[in-house]
C-alpha cells in the first residue's frame, strides 16, 4: 500500500476530526500536539525504581585512527513494569540502547546486525555524516532472509543491504549529546516506540578543559512517554502491527502518540540518590509527541536551578540559568543543576509544567550524602561564531502544515508529502542559506548534516537556543552554513507520526 493509500483509510471529515481536535490543545504554545493513548494496566507508583545509566559499549578493536563497535538490533523480553515482562525491539535488546562515547575528530564506525524481523535504517542524530552513513529513509539494512523485491514493494529505494553493514562516523565536529535510532521511512514512530534508540556522546578537548562535571555526576537522561497493554506489551496504534506492509496509525493518532507512562532511561518515574554537589544532566526527549517543560520542585533558593550550557549542536558560548526549560521531541538540553543548595535529605522532583496527572511528573533526585565540588560553572564556555545573515545567498520558505495530499488528509512541507526523488533545496557547500519556517502547529524541526542558529521567532522574540521547536503559527528563520559533504540528505519535523505520515523533503548538498 502507498503512503497516500493509508491516509486514505484515515478518511477526510474523520481525519479532520482525528487531527483537527488534539491539535487546537496546542494553540497556546504550552502542550503537546497529539492524543492520549492509555495503558491498559496498573501503573507503578512514582520514585519506586531506581534510575539505571546505560551502559558504555566497549569497542571490538581499535587502530591509530578508528575504534570499531558492533550492535545487534533485536527482540528481547525486559521488565519495564515490575514484575510485567515486556517485548522491546532493542540494539544489543536494551532500551535504550547502549551509550557510545567518541572523541571528537577520531573516526567511529559501527557495525550493525538485524535480527528483527523488518528493515531498519540507522541514523546519528545530531551528527555530521557523509550522505551514505547518515542513514536516508530508503537505505535498508533488511534482515536475513528477507527478499529485497519484497521491501521495495512500497517506493523506491536506496542502497539496500542484507544481514548486517558498516556506518562509519567521522564526528568531524564538536563535543556534543547526540544519539541514534531508527529511521526507517514511513515507521519511524512505531520503531523508537518499541525501544530503537540510544545515546552517542562525543568529547573534545575544548570541552574536557573545562570545571564540568564528569563520570557519575555527568548522567545522560533519555525521556520518553509509552503506552503499555494489559498483557504488557507497548501499546501503539499501527494499523499494521507487523511494521512490514502498511504505514500509518488509527485514528484519532495522526497528529501524534502520547503514552501515560514517563520513562527515564527505560524506568518509569525512577529515583536518583546524588550527593549535595553539582551534577550535568544531559536531557533527551526521546518522546514520539509530547513536549515537556522540565523545572525542579521545589526549586532552589533563588530560583534558576537548571544552568544551560549545552543544547544539540554543543556547548553554548555562556551559561544561560532557567528556571524551566522547554524541550520538544529529538531536542537536547545540558544543564547544570547543583543540588548543593538543597539540604541533605531533601527530594527534588523533576516535574512537567505541560503535563498533567502522572505526565506532570518525570524522576526524582534523593540528596543523600553531602560532598566535595571541585566543579564551577565557567563564565565562558566555548567560542560561538553568530552567522551575519547579510552572508546568506539564499533565503527560503518552507511552510509545514496539516493538508491535503491527493485528495486525502496528511502533513505536508509547501503542500507536498515527502518523496526520496524530489528535492527540496540544492545548496551549494560553503554557502550560507536562510530558511523561513512557518508552522500551523507544533512542529519540532530537524535538518540532517547542519546545525542552525536560530535567527528570530514569531512568538517570544529570538532564543538562547540553537534548535527549532515551530510553535503552531509560528514563523521562525534560521541559518546556517552548509558544508561537510555533498549528497542527498532530509530535513523533517520530528513528531514521528507527522514525519511517518510524510512531513519530510530533501535537501542535497552540491559542490
Amino acid at each position: 500500500m502507498t503512503r497516500r493509500g493509508f491516509l486514505g483509510l484515515l478518511g477526510g471529515a474523520a481525519a479532520g476530526a482525528a487531527v483537527g481536535v488534539p491539535l487546537l490543545s496546542g494553540l497556546g504554545g504550552s502542550s503537546s500536539t497529539g492524543t492520549l493513548l492509555r495503558s491498559q494496566l496498573p501503573l507503578p507508583k512514582p520514585f519506586t525504581l531506581p534510575l539505571a545509566t546505560p551502559p558504555v559499549l566497549a569497542p571490538v578493536r581499535t587502530d591509530g585512527t578508528t575504534d570499531f563497535y558492533e550492535l545487534v538490533q533485536r527482540a528481547a523480553t525486559v521488565e519495564i513494569l515490575p514484575g510485567v515482562p515486556t517485548t522491546i525491539w532493542g540494539y544489543n535488546g536494551s532500551f535504550p540502547g547502549p551509550t557510545i562515547v567518541s572523541r571528537s575528530g577520531r573516526r567511529t564506525v559501527v557495525r550493525h546486525r538485524n535480527q528483527l524481523p523488518v528493515p531498519v535504517v540507522v541514523h546519528l542524530h545530531g551528527g555530521r555524516t557523509p550522505p551514505e552513513h547518515d542513514g536516508y529513509p530508503t537505505d535498508l539494512l533488511l534482515p536475513e532472509g528477507m527478499d529485497a523485491h519484497a521491501a521495495r514493494q512500497h517506493h523506491a529505494m536506496g542502497t539496500i543491504t542484507r544481514g548486517e553493514r558498516d556506518y562509519v562516523y567521522p564526528l568531524e565536529q564538536r563535543a556534543a549529546t547526540l544519539w541514534y535510532h531508527d529511521h526507517r521511512m514511513d515507521f519511524t514512530g512505531p520503531s523508537l516506540w518499541r525501544g530503537l534508540a540510544g545515546f552517542h556522546l562525543v568529547h573534545d578537548p575544548e570541552e574536557a578543559a573545562l570545571p564540568l562535571p564528569r563520570g557519575d555526576r555527568d548522567l545522560p537522561l533519555m525521556i520518553a512517554d509509552r503506552a503499555f497493554a494489559a498483557d504488557g506489551s507497548l501499546r501503539y496504534p499501527s494499523l499494521d502491527p507487523t511494521l512490514l506492509h502498511t504505514p500509518g496509525v488509527r485514528e484519532p493518532y495522526g497528529a501524534g502518540v502520547l503514552g501515560d507512562v514517563i520513562l527515564v532511561n527505560g524506568v518509569p518515574w525512577p529515583v536518583a540518590e546524588v550527593s549535595a554537589v553539582r551534577y550535568r544532566l544531559r536531557l533527551l526527549n526521546a518522546s514520539n509527541a509530547r513536549r515537556y517543560r522540565v523545572a525542579l520542585d521545589p526549586p532552589p533558593p533563588r530560583g534558576s536551578g537548571l544552568v544551560q550550557i549545552g543544547t544539540e549542536g554543543g556547548l553554548l558560548a555562556r551559561p544561560v540559568a532557567h528556571n524551566g526549560i522547554e524541550i520538544a521531541p529529538a531536542q537536547r538540553f545540558d544543564v547544570l543543576v547543583d543540588f548543593g543548595r538543597y539540604r541533605v535529605g531533601q527530594e527534588v522532583t523533576l516535574v512537567n509544567r505541560f503535563g498533567a496527572g502522572p505526565a506532570a511528573q518525570i524522576m526524582r533526585f534523593r540528596i543523600t550524602r553531602g560532598g566535595t565540588d571541585d566543579t564551577r560553572i565557567p563564565g565562558r564556555l566555548s567560542e560561538v561564531t553568530p552567522l551575519a545573515q547579510a552572508s546568506a545567498t539564499v533565503i527560503r520558505a518552507l511552510h509545514f502544515r496539516h493538508g491535503d495530499v491527493g485528495g486525502m488528509a496528511g502533513w505536508t512541507i509547501n503542500d507536498q508529502p515527502f518523496a526520496p526523488d524530489r528535492s527540496n533545496a540544492q545548496p551549494r557547500l560553503g554557502t550560507v542559506e536562510v530558511w523561513r519556517l512557518i508552522s500551523d502547529f507544533h512542529h519540532p524541526i530537524h535538518l540532517h548534516l547542519a546545525h542552525f542558529q536560530v535567527l528570530s521567532r514569531g512568538i517570544g522574540g529570538p532564543g538562547p537556543y540553537d534548535t527549532i521547536d515551530l510553535r503552531p503559527s509560528e514563523e521562525a528563520a534560521i541559518i546556517t552554513k552548509f558544508d561537510g559533504y555533498a549528497g542527498k540528505y532530509v530535513f523533517h519535523c520530528h513528531n514521528l507520526e507527522h514525519e511517518d505520515m510524510a512531513m519530510m523533503g530533501n535537501f542535497v548538498t552540491v559542490k
